[in-house]
């Protein structure tokens, strides 16, 4: 190491706030304006860091300060690091960027002084005028790789130009034999079933888990899951390895799970997705009736627990604030007055649910039964609770009603019923903030839907 004075550089951080859009992934972006650096040029969301700050909470800081969102610590993961030097002086700077999936709010102009513009582009076809520092970190992430030098010369302009020099050169991380993995993830996985040959990501776009679909040279395939958390994390591997190998070869069964990367890898169930699948009446209440099956194996797989306090209720007001604005006439009522009823219901036995029991979940095996996947939500939690998602299919079809719960092995009581109408007030409104908030129309249309059928059923 040579002598004299140690180089010191200053860091950035940069939010990469992502959604899926109708014709692909998009990012945020905000147009600089007043006395500020850059301005006039599209930007991502981005600052500096305050003193003892670490860069979690300052990209966390900077979302909500400029773009009025909030993020919660666990949605946080890193993209790409850029080490930059800008055109003028010669002080070069590392600008780290994250990804970020799941917020709350929606995104709005918060410094008018410093920003004119804000709004959603596709990721492969970024506006211009742009930084050119911050095109320099997107094209790392478009590439999907983890780091970028961005070294600019005398003379540069602060804007990327198509025409202009090209200053960026792209790394790629740890060779990964093909394998488009995060490095850490790889070897777990490796570790777990042998050398992989290919690897897909299937993620879902809602959550901010990340999934992979693995292939392994001999043909086998398996799934490998990073969660967005650990709570996540722990209920996942909490319910594979006590209460999941109850349904027997209708779930995946955990292959292995990795603690400090948040990660598991099961194995593939061989099946059509029920999501979005046309069926005829017969089979669909077919399939209902086998899901009731499957539901009571599993609400019976552990013994029951007391429950301490009606949890459900507490978040109505926070989620009623977000969705206030998109109610209809009466829905506020209507949830608030469910809300009242529920405080006052007896307190109910807790049995292990699946947590977000819905089409999405299930895959159809070649014999036409029913499985069950992803259980990053599974708890102990009222057996109605499981019901709540599962019943926006039943709207307008009782059969499937009378389906699931003949194969459930018993209606449900009066006392259930107003609590299944309760959860669902709540499901409703809690969807319908987060769908206006992260734009999925289809979870906001369930939310309004929902409220309509309970207006229609006049409870309480």
């Amino acid at each position: 190491m040579s002598g004299g004075t140690r180089h010191t550089v200053p860091v950035d951080v940069h939010l990469i706030l992502r959604r899926n859009g109708e014709g692909g992934p998009e990012v945020l972006l905000s147009r600089r304006a007043g006395p500020v650096y850059a301005s006039g040029l599209w930007h991502l969301p981005s600052g500096h860091l305050d003193p003892d700050e670490d860069m979690v909470e300052a990209v966390i800081r900077e979302a909500r300060e400029e773009a009025g969102v909030v993020i919660a610590t666990e949605d946080v993961t890193a993209a790409v690091t850029v080490h930059h030097r800008p055109p003028t002086g010669s002080r070069s700077r590392l600008g780290v960027f994250f990804e970020v999936r799941q917020w709350a709010g929606r995104p709005r102009i918060m410094e008018p002084d410093r920003c004119d513009g804000m709004d959603w582009y596709p990721l492969d076809a970024l506006p211009g005028p742009m930084v050119a520092y911050c095109r320099a970190g997107l094209d790392a992430y478009r590439a999907g790789l983890p780091a970028a030098v961005h070294f600019q010369q005398p003379g540069d302009a602060i804007e990327y130009g198509q025409g202009g020099p090209d200053r960026t050169r792209l790394l790629a991380g740890p060779l990964t034999g093909g394998v488009e993995l995060p490095y850490r993830l790889r070897v777990f996985a490796e570790q777990a079933v042998g050398r992989i040959v290919e690897a897909t990501e299937v993620s879902w776009g809602r959550t901010g888990s990340r999934v992979w679909q693995l292939t392994g040279p001999g043909g086998g395939t398996w799934y490998l899951k990073r969660h967005r958390g650990p709570k996540f994390h722990d209920r996942e591997v909490a319910a594979y390895r006590s209460w999941v190998p109850a349904l027997g070869p209708r779930a995946p069964r955990l292959v292995a799970a990795d603690t400090e990367a948040q990660a598991v890898v099961v194995t593939a169930l061989a099946g059509r997705p029920l999501h979005g699948m046309t069926l005829d009446a017969a089979d669909e209440a077919r399939i209902q009736h086998a899901l009731g099956r499957l539901t009571s194996v599993l609400h019976r797989s552990a013994p029951e627990r007391s429950a301490e306090s009606a949890t459900a209720a507490d978040k109505i007001k926070r989620h009623l604030e977000g969705a206030r604005p998109y109610l209809a006439d009466g829905d506020e009522d209507l949830v608030l007055a469910l809300a009242r009823a529920y405080a006052d219901l007896p307190q109910p036995s807790l049995v292990l649910t699946h947590g977000d029991l819905q089409y999405r979940n299930v895959l159809l095996a070649e014999d036409g039964e029913p499985q069950l996947f992803d259980f990053e939500r599974s708890e102990y939690n009222t057996a109605t609770r499981d019901l709540v998602r599962l019943s926006d299919t039943w709207t307008g079809r009782p059969d499937l009603r009378a389906a699931f719960l003949d194969g459930y092995g018993r209606p449900l009581t009066p006392t259930e019923e107003l609590r299944l109408d309760c959860e669902a007030a709540f499901d409703a409104v809690s969807g319908i903030a987060y769908g206006t908030s992260h734009d999925d129309p289809e979870v906001t249309e369930r939310g309004h839907r929902t409220m309509r059928r309970l207006h229609a059923t006049r409870r309480p």
